[in-house]
């Protein structure tokens, strides 16, 4: 099946992360290779495009899609966080941007036997990387109602989730949960029929939940963050596209911490921590416009922040 992507905020984040046309930038989540295509396409000869994605068919999809591009263009089948492994590999020493677009694709989502949709029926997969060993029916299945409730109520921040995972719980008694509807029937029954009426659909924090928790997103994504920024030239870029709280809270601490120039406690007459800001915020974030969320529903939530490096 082909891996098809609409990219979110695609000229807002190219526009702002393409600083030099024969400059060297990094696409830690390639997906449908939507922001990558765009990316080469602002690029001369001269410049170069690496393209990051732990999922076989991300990379396949991008070396058909950016086989004809003018730029130097290297896919890696890796996971973000292993963004200094990879630039060394690469021998890379002058990167000027670098992209995190943290969504899930939609080829993900629409793909039913990849287990991500709550709206589809499939087995309960929800692996990025197909190879990983953990999947969602092990998180369904073998984590205990305890832990279950802790990760729906962390990652999910849904106020039904002691509830969820004790219906989740008493149904797995019976039988396994194997399939993405039958998880959805069970939270359905879990989550009262008021709260069902309003808001967005009753499954869908727990999924998110589920996601996280089999892809160690959250784990490694201020590691990821921090050495993108160490591998920065002075001057180069870096933007990350968040949808979903958790993730953005994250980036937002990350940027500001990075951009302080004293850690000095207040009551300190004179700096003595000799603290210099590593980065500069390039200007605010940035939602998608009217038009883009109804063209593409799935871009409402999503935040674009970019920093530079100093």
């Amino acid at each position: 099946m082909e891996f098809r992507h609409v990219s979110v905020l695609l000229d807002e984040t190219v526009d702002r992360l393409v600083t030099d046309s024969d400059g060297t930038y990094i696409d830690c989540t390639l997906g449908g290779a939507g922001h990558g295509l765009k990316i080469c396409g602002a690029l001369q000869a001269g410049g170069r495009y690496v393209g990051i994605d732990r999922d076989p068919a991300a990379i396949q999809t991008a070396q058909i899609k950016l086989n004809q591009v003018d730029c130097r263009v290297d896919l890696v089948r890796a996971n973000f966080s292993e963004i200094k492994q990879v630039s060394q590999n690469l021998g890379l020493t002058d990167i000027h941007g670098i992209l995190f677009d943290l969504g899930v694709s939609s080829h993900q989502l629409d793909t039913a036997e990849r287990g991500f949709s709550y709206m589809n029926d499939g087995p309960l997969d929800m692996r990025m990387n197909p190879d990983d060993k953990i999947s969602a029916f092990d998180v369904v299945n073998r984590y205990s109602e305890q832990s279950l409730a802790k990760l729906i109520a962390e990652y999910g921040e849904e106020k039904w989730a002691k509830r969820i995972a004790a219906f989740i719980a008493a149904a797995r008694k019976e039988r396994p949960v194997e399939t993405t509807n039958q998880l959805v029937d069970i939270i359905k029954h879990a989550v009262p029929a008021a709260a069902r009426r309003e808001g967005p659909h009753p499954a869908k924090r727990t999924f998110q939940a589920i996601r996280i928790e089999v892809n160690g997103e959250l784990a490694i994504l201020r590691q990821a963050l921090l050495d993108g920024v160490q591998l920065l030239r002075p001057g180069g870029r870096i933007c990350v596209i968040t949808f979903h709280s958790l993730e953005d809270r994250i980036v937002k601490r990350t940027f500001q911490e990075l951009t302080k120039s004293c850690t000095c406690p207040p009551s300190f007459p004179i700096c003595v921590c000799k603290t210099k800001p590593l980065l500069r915020l390039a200007g605010k974030a940035v939602s998608p416009s009217v038009q883009e969320v109804e063209d593409n529903p799935r871009a409402r939530s999503a935040t674009l922040r970019v920093a530079e490096k100093l």
